[in-house]
């Protein structure tokens, strides 16, 4: 499924400083007997964002309103650990997040986001450090990730850091296409291929 093209994101985000945040956690088990990926922005977080009742938990982060509309999130060490589910990355990429950052993540999990839209950005644990400092002291606090120059930064500062991303999976964020897009969009040159080999 295709999704909106990344280039360059400034943003607010939501702070989650938790580490060993687990897919479990993300979109809990009982949401992966769906067929249809609808629900999971509602489901995201489901059993933190909520009570039992089904109210919303007042002192859970992606609750607040005063991060409300946040494009990133900025997580604790090792985001995405345990089982692997693509409905984790739908879930994150449903509820309107672009882009997670962490000083590390599971790498199916980062994987999982590369191909619905989401961009993981790892960064050093100094900087994440830093993101949550400053997300704590201003919740308006911005954060440009740059995909072209692969760097985030710290609007307020300007303290900076590159990262790291396959080529492949780059050029894929920047067009919006998954890995069926990207075939379709060089089908012609596959064809032509095709006919100048030799059976």
């Amino acid at each position: 499924m295709a999704y909106d093209k990344f280039t360059t994101l400034t943003s607010t985000a939501y702070p989650l400083p938790i580490e060993n945040v687990d897919t479990d956690q993300i979109i809990p088990a009982r949401f992966l007997k769906a067929t249809e990926r609808v629900d999971f922005d509602t489901n995201f977080f489901r059993d933190w964002r909520y009570n039992q009742d089904g109210t919303p938990k007042a002192d859970f982060p992606l609750n607040k309103e005063i991060y409300a509309g946040s494009k990133i999130l900025v997580g604790g060490r090792n985001f995405g650990s345990g089982s692997s589910r693509e409905h984790a990355a739908w879930s994150v990429y449903d509820f309107g997040l672009r882009c997670v950052i962490s000083s590390a993540f599971a790498d199916i999990f980062k994987n999982n986001c590369l191909n619905v839209g989401v961009l993981p950005v790892q960064v050093s644990a100094g900087f994440a450090d830093s993101l949550f400092d400053a997300i704590m002291a201003d919740p308006k606090t911005e954060i440009k990730v740059d995909l072209p120059s692969q760097t985030v930064t710290l609007v307020a500062t300007g303290e900076s850091e590159s990262f790291d991303i396959n080529t492949y999976k780059k050029d894929n964020m920047l067009n919006g296409f998954d890995d069926i897009d990207y075939l379709k969009n060089i089908e012609g040159e596959i064809v032509d291929f095709a006919e100048t080999r030799p059976f």
